[in-house]
């Protein structure tokens, strides 16, 4: 895994959104962009700048994919069958971070990728440790023994700003089951 190299926050601000929709980003409080020349008047985006801007916010959202990954996700999405965008977020939301962080035991995606990487997250009764790893239709995902005893986990599976989507299945509090593949309409 890489290291993030800037600030998330700092993402949401160039990009004018709330990508995480976090009431802690400081686009809600300024409008403009980070940075010294962030108050300039901005400038009407190519169309090149649109595709780029477009990228990145998906990117970003889903935890700060690296180009080298989101690159090779888009090449398997367009050598499938059918919508290239729908496959393309199918096989984004197969993620082992994403699942974590859908089934509400994590509070963000940034620490559901930390979970992941501390060997908190069991799938099909073994451990692993991999964020980027692609979950499986009827697999089943469950938090290890420490992890269930976590505040941050508890904390975020009281949470009311997010509900769990119908394509993760719980299965109690610490186990969920990946039914399947969702389309794009399906993802929040």
């Amino acid at each position: 895994m890489t290291k993030r190299s800037e600030a998330k926050y700092k993402i949401d601000r160039r990009m004018g959104q709330n990508i995480w929709g976090r009431a802690k980003s400081p686009v809600n409080r300024r409008e403009y962009g980070p940075g010294q020349h962030g108050q300039r008047r901005k400038q009407k985006l190519s169309d090149f700048g649109t595709q780029l801007r477009a990228k990145q916010k998906l990117k970003g959202y889903y935890g700060d994919v690296t180009e080298k990954q989101f690159k090779r996700t888009y090449q398997e999405a367009s050598s499938m069958k059918g919508d290239t965008g729908q496959n393309l977020i199918g096989l984004l939301e197969q993620r082992l971070d994403m699942v974590v962080y859908r089934a509400k035991f994590a509070p963000t995606i940034f620490s559901a990728r930390q979970i992941v990487s501390h060997g908190h997250i069991y799938v099909n009764g073994v451990k692993c440790n991999i964020a980027s790893r692609r979950v499986r239709p009827g697999d089943v995902i469950s938090l290890g023994k420490k992890a269930k005893e976590m505040a941050l986990i508890a904390e975020a599976q009281t949470l009311a700003e997010r509900e769990v989507p119908d394509y993760v299945a719980q299965d109690g509090t610490d186990k969920v089951t990946f039914v399947r593949v969702p389309t794009l309409d399906e993802v929040p």
